[in-house]
């Protein structure tokens, strides 16, 4: 019985420190909101705009009618992916800069998949069939992308941020040239560099029928899950996160330190990858140049405010899709360009990445860090 309430006692205890370093882990990204949301507003009135106004703007343009939620969601959908990808690789100790062009590649091989395939085989394949291969390519396309960079630091030594800066350089001029030249729509009346249509069977269909709202957020919520599933309740996944925290140690386990980092970056890609994927299949149903400019750059900053967990990273997407989509209304509310946005987004990174600041305006004791590779809440 002593043993027994011994067990009992240590177990409270052990979850009281958990909820203590979640309530923590949590507070300094939603006061950095917060601090970025009262410096934007200082901004708006200095550029001579109403903040009230301003906020209240967006906020309607985000969540005030069904349309709004149902475009949030679709501006949230390839943050989330893109931002996963990032946290999986940040997991893992690399620093995946290459989402961008990761995210390009996808998008091309699946709108090539989308409109060619059905010419190629001369025959119609069923949904069924076309869109899992369309998907699926654009997938696989991603992760060879970002699995060259992963093997250049695992063999070479070569460093991850260099190499995936250079490779989204070629991969965004790839792109460029193929939507220029072999893949541009030969519509005579096109004057813009993009693909053809993909096929009706290589289209994923809406959510609700009369908005734009597709089948891909509700991929995105089910990837999230199966990412911090596969982080937290794999030996993969907790091959990942030991490599992540020390690869010296990871070694000495036994642990496969090369194979690893090539994985982790090629699941970083694959995800990455469906990200154009999903914008292609779901909801542009061609592949346009310069669509997802800058989704990759913004991931980073996602998965940063999110802590690099999936669960923060949908919560940080969805507020990033948010603003995106509300920055519309905000502007006709008070005549204040939308690039605004872009500012507050950059104070949260700032805000978020110097978290010292925080702790110290808001006299925030500095967490212990402690370094947790077993525990299933993910921490």
């Amino acid at each position: 019985m002593a043993k027994s309430a011994e067990q009992t006692t240590s177990q409270s205890h052990d979850l009281r420190q958990i909820l203590r370093a979640s309530m923590d882990a949590l507070l300094v990204p939603l006061l950095a909101v917060l601090t970025a949301m009262i410096l934007g507003g200082l901004v708006i009135a200095f550029a001579g705009g109403n903040p009230i106004y301003a906020y209240l703007g967006l906020f309607q343009g985000a969540f005030g009618s069904t349309k709004a939620l149902s475009e949030t969601a679709v501006w949230a959908t390839p943050y989330i992916f893109a931002g996963l990808a990032v946290a999986l690789a940040f997991k893992g100790g690399l620093f995946n800069i290459g989402a961008e062009g990761q995210l390009a590649f996808g998008a091309v091989v699946s709108a090539l998949i989308g409109y060619a395939l059905p010419d190629l085989l001369g025959i119609s394949l069923p949904a069924i069939i076309h869109i899992p291969l369309a998907v699926g390519g654009g997938m696989l396309a991603g992760a060879l992308w970002a699995a060259i960079p992963g093997a250049l630091k695992a063999y070479t030594g070569g460093h991850e941020v260099i190499n995936t800066i250079m490779m989204n350089y070629i991969a965004l001029n790839m792109t460029s040239f193929l939507l220029n030249a072999p893949m541009k729509d030969p519509n005579p009346l096109n004057v813009v560099a993009r693909t053809p249509s993909i096929a009706e069977s290589a289209r994923i269909p809406p959510l609700f029928e009369g908005f734009r709202v597709h089948w891909g957020f509700a991929l995105a919520l089910l990837v999230a899950f199966l990412v911090w599933w596969l982080l937290w309740k794999t030996t993969l996944g907790f091959e990942i996160r030991t490599v992540g925290a020390n690869p010296d140690a990871a070694k000495y386990a036994g642990i496969n330190v090369k194979r690893t980092i090539v994985l982790t970056m090629a699941l970083s890609g694959l995800l990455a990858g469906l990200a154009g994927t999903i914008e292609v299949t779901a909801l542009n149903y061609r592949h346009e140049l310069g669509f997802s400019v800058g989704y990759g750059f913004d991931a980073i900053a996602i998965a940063l405010l999110g802590k690099t967990h999936p669960l923060g990273v949908v919560i940080a997407a969805i507020l990033f899709g948010a603003m995106r989509n509300g920055a519309t209304r905000m502007q006709f509310l008070t005549q204040i360009p939308v690039d605004i946005i872009s500012v507050i987004q950059a104070l949260i990174l700032l805000l978020v990445a110097a978290e010292a600041i925080i702790r110290y305006l808001y006299r925030l004791r500095a967490r212990e860090e402690r370094v947790v590779l077993t525990r299933g809440w993910g921490g």
